[in-house]
């Protein structure tokens, strides 16, 4: 199909679709409708805008709308929201902010990139001046700015938000408390692997709350726990949600979360409508079922697989395996694959196992210690997933265990693993081949019924 390609959102998967398919379609007409003021940038640098780390905003974007239309005539539209689709008329509603007008865009085929907004939460107070959601760079951008003068902030949740922008206010000399309504940290961790979390937290000086709920937000202040805490600033790290209401409303099939569902292909229900990034479902490869995962390396694959598909390629999207890495203070952190908690959620019988090693030759000096957590399937071994936390040099270990994954490698297979050695690096069994080998003893001594 040719005709005029419309792309709703201009940031990592739309602006992957409407690149691959101006590869394969030099002369396509491409529309992208951007709500914000940016395209193409790190969503996942704006902790490090905000702390200071990163000097400039446009230090993090990647390509500029500039460059978009004149060396590759996309045409770009910064302010221009998307509101309502007519699927009959292959039309777009959308709102141009700086004309202060509605506009009909019509299309042929259409791309929905919408990504994901901050969830917050319907609580008295809530939408005052001084509460920030953060998921775009204006958001940081926003944000940055309201942190002059500011002496103490609530930052709400706990997971990776959350705590990145916590560490982040603390390096701006804000005094900030974390209010948590479980009784963890990083929810997607199991609760053993998060403990270092929240004592690097504590170290750090930050006031961790946990089992502490958001109530309101009042002037000056939050009610979190049946407690008033003083704060001239609240920044809101409760996850994010898919912005997929308008394509719901026309028809679009949705999924988990209100995720617009997608093939392989990244095809939605709707003829010559595809979706890609953090406003789509994805296919979990550990768990077998549709997941919402909104991270930067899918939402670059997803769009990838949508421009080559609709430049008249055939490319698929395999599914992920919520593979991440942060660093959180001095502590890193990875996992991919499934928890203990969400292997046995998804009805795998599993077992567990977690080994404590050192990241070099303990002779050497400055030795650091790393955690590895794995889970696999009693009975077969096949590993299921696996979470790491350690200090500086530790989290990217994660990626072997995410290839033995991909791959449906046994833990008995990942012991013969032939991974580098040399003493500034590790020992001779890696911490690696370590976890496989005592998760493999577990595994042989678990009965299958």
């Amino acid at each position: 199909m040719t005709g005029r390609l419309v792309v709703i959102g201009g940031d990592a998967a739309g602006m992957s679709a409407a690149m691959q398919v101006r590869r394969r379609q030099p002369d396509r007409e491409i529309v992208v409708l951007e709500r914000g003021g940016w395209t193409s940038y790190a969503a996942c640098g704006i902790p490090y805008l905000v702390g200071g780390e990163v000097d400039d905003a446009e230090e993090l974007v990647a390509r500029p709308p500039e460059v978009f239309r004149s060396e590759h005539d996309i045409d770009v539209r910064l302010g221009w929201e998307a509101r309502a689709l007519d699927l009959d008329r292959r039309r777009v509603e959308a709102w141009d902010a700086a004309g202060s007008r509605t506009v009909d865009v019509d299309f042929d085929e259409l791309v929905i990139a919408t990504g994901a907004a901050p969830v917050r939460p319907d609580l008295p107070g809530v939408d005052d001046p001084m509460v920030h959601g953060v998921q775009t760079l204006d958001d940081g951008i926003r944000l940055l700015a309201a942190t002059t003068g500011v002496r103490r902030a609530v930052v709400v949740g706990g997971g990776y938000i959350g705590l990145e922008m916590a560490e982040a206010l603390v390096r701006r000399g804000v005094q900030v408390t974390i209010v948590e309504a479980a009784p963890q940290v990083m929810s997607t961790l199991d609760a053993d692997v998060a403990a270092p979390l929240a004592d690097a937290m504590v170290r750090m000086g930050i006031d961790l709350r946990l089992e502490t709920p958001l109530e309101a937000v009042e002037d000056g202040g939050v009610v979190a726990g049946g407690e008033r805490l003083p704060a001239d600033l609240v920044v809101l790290g409760l996850g994010v949600r898919p912005i997929a209401g308008f394509a719901a409303d026309a028809g679009i099939e949705v999924g988990v979360r209100g995720a617009i569902r997608v093939d392989r292909r990244q095809r939605t229900s709707a003829e010559g409508v595809w979706s890609a990034g953090d406003c789509c479902e994805s296919f979990h490869l550990v768990a077998r079922a549709p997941v919402h995962v909104a991270l930067g390396t899918v939402a670059n694959k997803q769009g990838r697989v949508a421009g080559v598909n609709i430049g008249g390629g055939y490319a698929t999207f395999p599914g992920v395996l919520g593979t991440a890495v942060t660093r959180i203070c001095d502590v890193e952190i990875g996992r991919t694959g499934l928890s203990e908690a969400e292997a046995e959620r998804y009805g795998y019988v599993c077992v567990g196992a977690s080994i404590e090693a050192d990241i070099k030759a303990r002779y050497l000096p400055d030795v650091r210690t790393i955690r590895i957590k794995a889970v696999a399937e009693a009975g077969t071994g096949r590993l299921l997933g696996a979470q790491i936390v350690g200090e500086e040099g530790t989290a990217k270990r994660i990626d072997v265990l995410a290839t033995a994954l991909t791959a449906g490698m046994t833990v008995a297979e990942i012991v013969d693993l032939d991974l580098g050695y040399a003493p500034p690096f590790g020992s001779v069994w890696d911490p690696v081949h370590l976890v496989a080998r005592r998760l493999a003893r577990h595994v042989d001594a678990t009965p299958t019924s």
